[in-house]
């Protein structure tokens, strides 16, 4: 085989490889835009072939692509352009990345894996890359609902202990360095046991879930974390407000489900389903005082029980 026909056959090939691939020459051009890769992204090769404008394909605005990466030498912008990168490639002599493409022919969002390598001749000099795109779409989407369901309570949507231990960890170590305060509200259903032994305990999780929603609709920041601490028992984790700040938050879940007026005829303290809050305040100095937001906020909360119930309890 002649070198003519190894070309003619390598590039044949590369046309017809299952895997979406295309080829820039050393100037940023395509050379090759093959099948897979029309099929991937909705762009037919006639209108990819001599243009620089690959990007397009992928995004709706112009940025740098893997290939232009490797091309251009411009390794340092890879933690900004991809959500995960490496060295090599797959493939071999190259890089690697993983990020979201809005695909703006299609209309729709793909997670694609790319990989990149570069082609030399004989004597050394590059003459062309190649950048081919894996469509990983069903696996993250997949991944990531596996990640949330480790953090989310399946019954009231919340997020769940593990996932307020790790943002408490998170937030506790920012508000160090900006000398913020760090805020908790610790909630529990007033007298849930003897809801449940009087409805059942389909209704009590349907108690819980409104308790949920109640909570979700009386903060507004966005910054907030509203968990489901364990049974019947809630928590707010509020950064960057003080204890008279969560003080008001928590009176405002509390006077909000009351007017919801959910029968609790077993109940000693109203007609309705009621809660009693603990508020606790810090402003970290060791990563120890954490264990000590908690708790103060369950101390109080206690309190809160043993002066009546129905009311909220600021932390001294």
């Amino acid at each position: 085989m002649t070198i003519d026909q190894q070309q003619t056959f390598a590039i044949n090939l590369m046309k017809n490889l299952v895997i979406a691939t295309f080829v820039l020459d050393p100037a940023g051009k395509v050379v090759i835009w093959n099948r897979a890769c029309e099929r991937l992204t909705g762009i037919m090769a006639e209108e990819m072939l001599g243009t620089d404008e690959h990007w397009k394909a992928l995004y709706t605005e112009k940025r740098t692509c893997l290939a232009d990466v490797l091309l251009k030498g411009e390794t340092s912008s890879l933690d900004e352009l991809y959500e995960f990168h490496a060295q090599p490639s797959n493939y071999g002599n190259g890089y690697r990345a993983e990020n979201w493409c809005s695909m703006p022919r299609l209309g729709n969002r793909h997670y694609l894996a790319i990989d990149v390598g570069p082609i030399y001749d004989n004597e050394g000099q590059l003459i062309a890359v190649v950048e081919t795109l894996r469509d990983m779409t069903d696996y993250k989407t997949a991944q990531t609902a596996l990640e949330e369901l480790a953090v989310v309570d399946d019954m009231t949507g919340l997020s769940n202990r593990r996932y307020f231990d790790e943002r408490l960890n998170i937030e506790w170590k920012l508000a160090q360095r900006l000398n913020h305060p760090v805020s908790l509200i610790m909630i529990d259903v007033d007298y849930f046991k003897q809801f449940n032994d009087t409805y059942g305990h389909q209704e009590g999780d349907k108690c819980l879930q409104i308790v949920a929603k109640a909570m979700q609709q009386s903060v507004f920041r966005g910054t907030e974390a509203v968990c489901r601490f364990g049974g019947e028992e809630f928590c707010i984790l509020l950064p960057s407000i003080d204890l008279d700040g969560a003080y008001i938050i928590a009176e405002r879940i509390r006077e909000n489900l009351e007017k919801l007026k959910l029968p609790h005829t077993a109940s000693t303290v109203s007609d309705w389903v009621t809660i009693s809050g603990g508020v606790s305040s810090l402003s970290p100095k060791t990563e120890d005082d954490a264990l000590q937001l908690v708790a103060l906020a369950d101390e109080a909360l206690y309190q809160a029980k043993d002066q009546g119930r129905n009311q909220n309890v600021k932390a001294r």
